[in-house]
């Protein structure tokens, strides 16, 4: 297969989308809004903008199954290429019109993501690469940042809903972070959060609790940029196993440690 080729048009059905997305924030509502957790929220522009994304990577590659964040096509991962979509990566973030919200896209083979594109709509921010390639942002080469120290890095950090307690460390973590390192950040998309680590604008994150639709493309790029991207334990189970570690080599061995 022709990886760039397809990651080169996977980068126009995300921009395509990204458009509708950003014309619907124009006239959006709060009464658009539904929700599936207290802080679980969505809308019609999630689930349209996923039909569109489908119905076109469908096309792309009509052999490909599917796995969805809004389940607007039956998931399928038993064939060999699956496509994993987040339609619109920080809702919540759309509803109330901040950045950053991204659409999110990966095909992977065998189960290795082999095409990965992030599309960071507010600032028309393309992050893409494939198998072998080098990372991109909007045509250009990216990297991981040179920051070798904790103490001189920014730490973008998630966790998902209803998952943030004090009896478990996590919090903890938090408060070690903020005072030991350049400070922490929560930007609501971890899409977003992984093409920020790939071109040095973040120089670790770390989060648990997410989905496959929230990481895969993301952490190719990342990988792709020269990050070294682990579960929590160091293992390579970070795309279905709800939790992923991203940084430079130079600061992964002590943020492993510390994050673990």
């Amino acid at each position: 297969m022709d990886y760039r080729s397809v990651c080169l048009e996977m980068c126009d059905i995300a921009r395509r989308a990204g458009r509708f997305i950003a014309e619907q924030r124009e006239t959006f509502s709060l009464s658009d809004v539904e929700f599936k957790g207290e802080q679980n929220l969505v809308s019609y522009v999630d689930k349209e903008a996923e039909r569109m994304v489908t119905d076109e990577l469908a096309a792309l590659l009509p052999e490909a199954g599917f796995v969805t964040e809004e389940g607007t096509v039956a998931s399928d991962t038993e064939k060999p290429l699956v496509w994993i979509v987040d339609p619109l990566d920080g809702t919540t973030n759309f509803i109330h019109g901040l950045s950053p919200y991204c659409v999110s896209l990966a095909l992977c083979e065998e189960g290795e993501p082999v095409a990965g594109v992030v599309y960071e709509v507010t600032r028309d921010e393309m992050f893409y690469a494939w198998r072998g390639s080098y990372a991109y942002l909007n045509g250009q080469r990216i990297e991981v940042s040179k920051v070798g120290s904790l103490s001189r890095a920014l730490i973008a950090v998630g966790f998902a809903y209803g998952e943030l307690s004090r009896s478990d460390g996590f919090v903890d973590s938090l408060v070690r972070f903020q005072n030991t390192t350049n400070g922490i950040r929560r930007l609501g998309s971890a899409a977003a959060d992984l093409a920020y680590v790939a071109c040095g604008r973040c120089d670790a994150f770390y989060h648990r609790g997410l989905s496959p639709w929230d990481v895969a493309a993301g952490a190719l790029i990342a990988l792709q940029a020269g990050a070294r991207v682990t579960d929590y334990r160091g293992g390579e189970n970070y795309i279905f196993g709800r939790e992923i570690i991203a940084c430079s080599p130079l600061l992964y061995d002590d943020f492993q440690r510390q994050v673990r």
